[in-house]
């Protein structure tokens, strides 16, 4: 390569540099890897380095790779050309764009009550450990694409746990594993909706749910709920393809949903030939209430698709969850599943079959429910000995969060109150958003909280509760 070559390598690598591709301090690649990865000679490689080196953009040493020298400039410096055109989305892609983004808080919090997050030290890191080495140490025949419905020893293994915990009966086959139960709702809504269909949807709910749903252009039935969960009355004349609840524990309101009202909703999808979609995403933690049967298995799970996860018992990051599909519908849910993303990751799944088999899963559960017992409890004191009457509290006797209404503070005043809790280090989220729309009937004009307890630890859920006081206080204040 010519001379002209070794300068075109420069100013990338310059470029590179600058805008932040290689960090402060970080290693380039040798000279004899780039020069094979770009097709060009050793030598032509070591110019361009030692002009980068005469720049003062990197320090060169004798075996060893070179390293940066100066600090990345901000993105903002770095340029990229427009569309030479306007790129037009999808409906689709318009309605995904409509929905709120997921987004990290504007400043560092010291204690966060957001929902879904667990505590580190809960996971169970020896377990996990020895089984992660286990199915490492074995070396595989070929690394190949794996079957799009999960591993079949996960879903055997998964099978006895459905049966033991939740009363489920279900063939391995019908057992889909995906990434997490989001992923389990996006193949529900892309096999079962179209553009103008309804579907049932608690109110308030889920709002990924919700979201996910619509984004296919169909239109949401909302139906109110309350200590018994999603109200089955509101059903009668009702159309639609599907049904979506959280009979367990309801999110958010936290209602478990009577037996009167399942068989209801059941009787109402085999008239109306329609599918309910069942979210247990959090069914192992009850505290103060019997567990019901679940739906799936009231009538052997003929028009009921199962979701489950381990994103509230093992992590969220793990992204493994389940659905449990009816006999029929399997081949569907395995052929959406390849077309998404051929399959879920599968040497997580295999340690999951492992910690299944062993009972160390169902182990951890039960040692994770006394834990988030004991944090309940002392989020529901603190609560008791601060705020006393002032506020009602929803949803405590399952699952891992609660709601607390301020019974004194209008609706307006909400997002005032959330504001003021991240001013002073403080997560807390509004319940609004969860539900349908601002004139919703059955909407309370007055502020509520979504908490979540999983994360912390009792001396940062009682600081939480003060720092809580004192937010309330600067809202009112402001107001």
């Amino acid at each position: 390569m010519t001379r002209s070559g070794a300068r075109d390598i420069c100013r990338a690598l310059r470029t590179q540099i600058l805008g932040g591709a290689y960090a402060s301090t970080g290693k380039l690649p040798s000279s004899r890897a780039l020069a094979a990865e770009l097709g060009v000679s050793r030598t032509t490689v070591t110019a361009a380095y030692e002009q980068l080196a005469a720049e003062g953009f990197i320090a060169v040493r004798q075996g060893a790779r070179p390293v940066v020298s100066v600090p990345a400039q901000p993105a903002a410096s770095v340029r990229t050309e427009a569309p030479t055109h306007s790129i037009r989305l999808s409906a689709y892609g318009e309605r995904a764009l409509a929905a709120t983004p997921w987004c990290a808080p504007d400043r560092p919090l010291s204690i966060d009550f957001r929902y879904g997050h667990l505590a580190p030290g809960d996971f169970p890191t020896l377990a996990w450990k020895r089984a992660m080495d286990a199915i490492l140490a074995q070396r595989p025949a070929q690394l190949a694409y794996a079957d799009p419905c999960g591993s079949p020893r996960l879903r055997a293994a998964l099978q006895g746990y459905l049966w033991r915990a939740r009363m489920l009966r279900a063939a391995p086959e019908q057992i889909i594993i995906v990434n997490g139960s989001q992923q389990g709702l996006d193949l529900c809504a892309r096999l079962l909706l179209d553009p103008g269909d309804a579907f049932v949807i608690e109110e308030p709910c889920y709002a990924m749910a919700r979201r996910v749903f619509a984004s296919t252009g169909a239109r949401p039935v909302s139906i109110p709920t309350d200590q018994a969960g999603l109200d089955a009355d509101g059903l009668v004349g009702v159309r639609a393809r599907l049904a979506y609840v959280t009979p367990s524990h309801q999110f958010p309101l936290g209602g478990v949903l009577s037996r009167d009202r399942r068989l209801a909703l059941l009787r109402w999808a085999r008239k109306n030939e329609a599918v309910v979609i069942e979210d247990d995403y959090d069914s192992e933690y009850r505290y103060d209430v019997d567990p019901l049967p679940a739906l799936h298995a009231l009538e052997g799970g003929a028009n009921v698709i199962y979701l489950g996860t381990i994103s509230k018992t093992l992590s969220p990051s793990l992204r493994i969850g389940y659905l449990v599909a009816p006999p029929g519908l399997q081949q569907a849910f395995s052929a959406a599943k390849l077309l998404a993303d051929r399959h879920s990751p599968t040497i997580e799944q295999e340690a999951l079959a492992s910690l299944l088999e062993s009972g160390a899963y169902e182990a951890h559960v039960r040692r994770s429910r006394r834990r988030n017992s004991q944090r309940r409890q002392v989020l529901l004191d603190a609560l008791g000995r601060r705020f006393g009457d002032a506020v009602a509290i929803e949803g405590a006797d399952a699952g891992l969060h609660v709601v607390v209404w301020l019974k004194d503070m209008p609706r307006a005043l909400e997002s005032a109150v959330v504001a003021a809790a991240a001013a002073c280090g403080l997560g807390v989220y509004p319940i609004s958003p969860l539900y349908a729309a601002e004139d919703s009937a059955v909407r309370r004009d007055r502020a509520g909280l979504v908490l979540g307890y999983a994360a912390l630890e009792a001396r940062e859920i009682e600081r939480g509760v003060d720092l809580l006081d004192r937010a309330i206080a600067e809202a009112r204040r402001g107001a």
